[in-house]
């Protein structure tokens, strides 16, 4: 049997052990890969925290716009709703259905001024009148 020669087991040793060591590299680079990628995510992460709390920041300090002014109302296109208001404006003080009846030369039956009291309340829910007490209607004062 022959002894392996000693400069040839030498180099069958260097090249397993350089082997050894390329494998370990390429796993070590792969994972600094992997490392490198996720350490990007998180500082990406961190930046949109900072910017988000810079943000809120800005905006705590900030003081709140006004709302914008309501719309005017709108008074239905209805010939007797304008009748309704043209009379409200020229009165000085709040109106009943029923003296709007007289006002307007309806007979005072219960439907005229059911359906008279029925347009003002619609006025009211518009915004264009104010009911100051049951019954009783005016135009609002700014």
């Amino acid at each position: 049997m022959s002894t392996p020669d000693p400069g040839t087991w030498l180099l069958d040793r260097i090249d397993a052990r350089e082997k050894a060591l390329t494998s370990q590299i390429e796993r070590t680079r792969d994972q600094i890969e992997e490392l490198t990628g996720r350490l990007r995510e998180l500082d990406q992460d961190l930046d949109h925290l900072r910017i988000t709390r810079k943000t809120l920041l800005v905006l705590t300090a900030e003081p709140d716009p006004a709302p914008p002014p309501p719309p005017a109302p709108v008074a239905p296109d209805h010939p007797a709703y304008q009748h309704i208001l043209t009379l409200m404006t020229s009165a000085d003080q709040p109106v009943r259905a029923r003296d709007l009846c007289l006002a307007l030369d309806l007979p005072l039956e219960r439907k005229n001024i059911e359906n008279t009291r029925a347009k003002l309340k619609r006025l009211v829910t518009l915004g264009i009148l104010v009911e100051t007490e049951p019954g009783l209607f005016t135009q609002p004062h700014p």
